[in-house]
């Protein structure tokens, strides 16, 4: 099979009031496209739909992070009991949930220093939206909205502003970022579902800044797609970036509304919106909760923010996939680079571990590849230091290796 895998592109646009996006993410195959766009108030974005993307499973990133003071309050993760997943909105139920779920949503003001052809400053303004994350004052929201910044404010649901408010990490791999606000206790901390028992029809609703000035507007629809990849660029085409795993919805989501959540019909935030299609009809997308919380996780704890890596080249594996390269599964990551070079990263966990060339990865703690998530998204769950054990095909034989991640710094 060609190196080259082909995958449908389409045109995207982000979602916050102003800025636009220019950070670089892990490496994909080349597509070949159509177009899309991310939901931002300023910038177009150009959004790809990956057929079998080859990613870099978490290594070679290019962005670091930052970390600042720790916090004491945990976050808690819903999962492992009912599913919030599997409920239902009824009457009445939206307007509820949307109510509550609003104290918990925030609307993001920035200012940036811009400088125009002839050399000349001044500035400028965008907003866009984030949530509540911990009582002690850790905001999620998009890299692309705080992007370029010099000083950043929130805004509560109530009207109360803070101005004391500091960007302490941002993901190397998805557009992510994390703010905390000082000297807080007491704020509404949102509940986080768990996006991988997410499921293709299911009853979402969207909440965010529409336009960077109507504050906690909400839209519901359902979820039109999971898995899907998505190539971004701010318009000029310079700069480009690439998110994979994204949750497909027709919830509308508008300018502005960049690093809102996508919520559950059990009130749980399984998603952070980030883009719209420019070229088609209530197409949204959001990132996946669960690839976050590894370093919400970490933050959380420690005050510092990783993004955990395993360390591998990895084809995802689809029907057409399985065929081209004669794989004895239908589904999971197939560990393999089309060029010399090896698909695991020398002194990287995924080496340190034992992880082979042509190695087939199926589950991850027992959680199915590919079905639940890409092998990127379903190790961001988890923290630098964890061990997980991964469910390895090798020469046609199933074996479980365990392996230790790590934290990827720059």
């Amino acid at each position: 099979m060609d190196s080259k895998e082909k995958g449908e592109i389409v045109e995207a646009k982000k979602v916050n009031q102003e800025d636009s996006m220019a950070e670089k993410n892990e490496p994909t195959a080349p597509n070949e496209s159509k177009k899309e766009t991310k939901v931002g108030n300023k910038s177009a974005l150009a959004v790809g739909l990956s057929v079998c993307a080859l990613v870099l499973g978490g290594a070679g990133l290019a962005l670091g992070c930052i970390a600042f003071e720790k916090t004491s309050t945990p976050i808690t993760f819903l999962g492992g009991g009912s599913d919030g997943n599997s409920a239902n909105f009824t009457e009445g139920s939206i307007a509820d949930i949307a109510n509550k779920v609003a104290k918990s949503v925030v609307s993001i003001m920035t200012s940036t220093k811009t400088t125009d052809l002839f050399g000349r400053s001044y500035d400028s303004s965008a907003a866009g939206t984030g949530v509540i994350v911990t009582g002690d004052g850790y905001v999620l929201t998009n890299k692309h909205v705080i992007n370029g910044a010099t000083k950043v404010t929130v805004v509560l649901d109530d009207g109360t502003t803070y101005e004391d408010v500091k960007v302490v990490a941002t993901d190397p791999l998805n557009d992510i970022a994390f703010l905390k606000i000082d000297n807080v206790s007491d704020l509404n901390a949102a509940k986080l579902g768990d996006s991988k028992t997410i499921s293709v029809g299911q009853q979402v609703i969207a909440i965010g800044n529409a336009l960077g000035q109507y504050q906690n507007t909400v839209t519901s629809g359902i979820i039109s797609g999971t898995g899907r990849s998505i190539t971004a660029s701010d318009g000029t085409g310079y700069s480009t970036e690439t998110l994979s795993d994204m949750i497909q919805t027709d919830a509308a989501i508008n300018s502005g509304n960049s690093g809102g959540p996508l919520v559950n019909a059990a009130g749980e935030v399984i998603g952070i919106n980030t883009a719209t299609s420019s070229s088609a009809e209530n197409m949204g997308f959001a990132i996946p909760i669960s690839s976050i919380k590894g370093m919400l996780s970490q933050l959380t704890e420690t005050g510092k923010a990783e993004r955990t890596y395993l360390g591998v080249y990895s084809v995802e594996i689809t029907p057409e996939a399985a065929k081209a390269y004669n794989l004895p599964v239908s589904s999971g990551a197939y560990l393999y680079s089309p060029s010399s070079y090896s698909a695991i990263i020398k002194d990287s966990p995924a080496a340190k571990a034992g992880l082979k060339d042509k190695d087939i990865v199926t589950k991850i703690n027992g959680v199915e590849v590919g079905k639940s998530g890409s092998l990127s998204s379903l190790i961001g769950e988890y923290k630098p230091g964890d061990t997980i054990q991964l469910t390895v095909v090798r020469d046609g034989n199933e074996t479980a290796i365990n392996v230790t991640l790590e934290g990827y710094s720059k």
